[in-house]
């Protein structure tokens, strides 16, 4: 078959297919041309999903009457002019691809106004061809629309989902784009109706809000603010706090420089951060920004733009784990403790004869004293019940008590029943017990350093060249873990110590994994994550038993220890380790005031 050149039409509509894959794609190139053009307001409307109409209006700094033919051109731009600013890029879009590509797949208008001109401009194209600009009414700013998406290549069409999945997609771009902007408001319609309508972020309580229309109330409720800044990189937003986990990473939104990012390397970061804190199989959630010089980050490695080239990948690595980590160190039990919620049923009425006042944080009986009937036997049987040991009583807590209050009980030598300011606290003992005991060896471990025991025979792997590479440029490091390892030849390592602490465990595989990790990540915690693994077994069985009865004494130093003690909300399996029951919860469970 003789070699030929393709059609014009037919390159656009190749060239679509990168940029055009559903009518969420279109949405995203058009919303992100409006925040480059620095709108203050954007809308989207959709009919049929966006299959029959998409269109978008923004009040940004709008295009000239005579630019317009030039943004309908495929490869002209006005956000880079040469090779220094695409090493660079600052801005969504700088490919001048993407309406184009659009407008070789439907039917395109373009009204267009700059705020000095008195008048707007108009440019309509189908299949890609059209006339010039005509003038005519407009506002600042600029309206898209786009009508009958694939009508010209059916076969895309078929492909298409329900309105229903392909509205579902659209609603979710425009969600996380408009987590991208806080200064930017966002409004949503489909077939006519408002789906969101979201205003502009200004303050710190707005873009909460905003979190937590996109996200849930649930997640903006159970969040960390996470400030952080080092060298050249800053990280802000919101990572969810341990208990907040999810069956899968449906809600993981990472920006980089205002630009949405799905990356490998990025994820596993955040995942290591959050290993030692998180139950087997759950995912963390995270709204997070980083902000760092365009230049450190390569933004043109795939059509989509959502995948990034770091040129230190492994210093952003360590950067993002260390962030997290930090934050999520100071979640100790009670510190974190939400707020009683406001119910909407009305406040228990007071019985007769019971006075409502009381200690500002403390609790008072909401109750007025039964008679006790049945005479001296009952009696009897009363006092022994209250009669105690007074340096067994539990305290009363007050505005200044501590976070998890004092103890009551334990319950069947499993739970540690406690009373707060806010209403009564369980604690898993064990479980608690079994982190603080963790943390404190972690501690002792790293103030000593890793040991190294010399192997009686050296063990020898063959790896690729590349591994071989890696383990040499490495070495110091894999050192300071405990490990000595060496090159042999060019695709041969021998290992000849390994951590004392790992005496007698499978070398050879973690050392691999190791390597594997570095080639993909540019960084490896394996080696940390094997000794942590260690110490967590010896944690566990060194922790309070199950059924062992612990004193109103020992109860309280838990208590204390778990209000000191960094990551205590959970155990080192990433279960929770207690839990709060608020005044008006334990109320509903007995349908007091109602």
């Amino acid at each position: 078959m003789p070699i030929r050149a393709l059609a014009p039409q037919l390159i656009d509509q190749i060239a679509a297919g990168e940029v055009v894959e559903r009518p969420a794609s279109v949405v995203k190139e058009l919303v992100e041309n409006s925040l480059d053009a620095g709108a203050s307001r954007i809308e989207v409307e959709v009919d049929q999903g966006g299959l029959r109409l998409i269109r978008v209006r923004d009040n940004g700094q709008g295009i000239a009457g005579t630019e317009l033919p030039l943004a309908v051109a495929r490869h002209a731009t006005s956000k880079i002019a040469s090779l220094e600013d695409l090493e660079r890029v600052a801005t969504l879009g700088f490919r001048g691809e993407a309406l184009p590509s659009i407008a070789s797949v439907s039917r395109l208008s373009i009204q267009s106004r700059v705020p000095s001109d008195e008048h707007g401009w108009r440019m309509d194209l189908e299949g890609g061809a059209g006339q010039g600009p005509e003038p005519g009414p407009h506002p600042p700013g600029t309206t898209v629309t786009v009508r009958d998406l694939f009508y010209n290549t059916p076969a895309r069409r078929k492909f298409m989902r329900t309105e229903r999945t392909e509205l579902g997609h659209v609603d979710r771009l425009v969600r996380r784009l408009a987590l991208s902007r806080f200064s930017a408001g966002f409004r949503l319609v489909s077939n006519q109706r408002a789906v969101f309508d979201l205003p502009e972020a200004i303050d710190e309580a707005a873009r909460l809000r905003r979190v937590a229309e996109v996200c849930g109330a649930a997640f903006a409720e159970q969040t960390l603010l996470i400030e952080h800044a080092a060298s050249d990189l800053s990280l802000q937003g919101w990572a969810g706090l341990p208990t907040f986990s999810r069956s899968q990473g449906d809600l993981q939104y990472f920006f980089i420089n205002g630009r949405m990012i799905r990356d490998r390397l990025v994820t596993h970061a955040l995942k290591q951060a959050y290993r030692d804190v998180l139950f087997h199989g759950r995912h963390p959630a995270y709204v997070l920004f980083l902000e760092m010089d365009p230049a450190l980050v390569d933004v043109n490695a795939h059509p989509t733009k959502h995948e990034v080239r770091f040129r230190d990948g492994r210093s952003v690595h360590g950067f993002l784990t260390s962030a997290v980590e930090r934050a999520l160190a100071g979640t100790r039990a009670g510190a974190s403790a939400p707020a009683p919620m406001s119910v909407a049923h009305p406040a228990p009425k007071e019985p007769p004869g019971e006075s409502p006042s009381g200690s500002a944080g403390g609790w008072q009986p909401r109750q007025s004293p039964m008679p006790l009937g049945g005479g001296a036997a009952v009696a009897e049987t009363y006092s022994r019940l209250t009669a105690g040991d007074p340096a067994e009583s539990p305290e009363v807590p007050g505005a200044d008590s501590p976070p998890l209050g004092y103890a009551l009980a334990h319950l069947r030598g499993i739970y540690v029943l406690a009373q707060n300011a806010a209403g009564l606290v369980v604690v898993d003992a064990h479980a608690a017990h079994e982190r603080i005991t963790y943390e404190r060896m972690k501690a002792q471990f790293d103030a000593g350093g890793l040991e190294r025991q010399p192997l009686l025979v050296p063990v020898s792997l063959r790896v690729s060249a590349g591994e071989a590479e890696l383990a040499e440029e490495h070495a110091s490091e894999f050192r300071k873990l405990g490990f000595d390892i060496q090159r042999r030849g060019p695709d041969a390592i021998v290992i000849r110590e390994v951590p004392a602490a790992l005496a007698g465990s499978d070398s050879e595989s973690l050392v691999r994994d190791v390597l594997s990790d570095l080639r993909e990540t540019g960084a490896s915690r394996r080696i940390e994550s094997r000794i942590h693994e260690l110490l967590a077994t010896m944690a566990c069985h060194g922790s309070i038993r199950a059924h062992r009865q612990l004193t109103v004494p020992e109860m309280n130093a838990l208590l204390r220890d778990m209000e000191a003690t960094e990551r205590s909300g959970q155990c080192n399996h990433g279960r929770p380790t207690w839990t709060q029951l608020s005044l008006d919860e334990l109320d509903r469970l007995f349908l007091r005031g109602q």
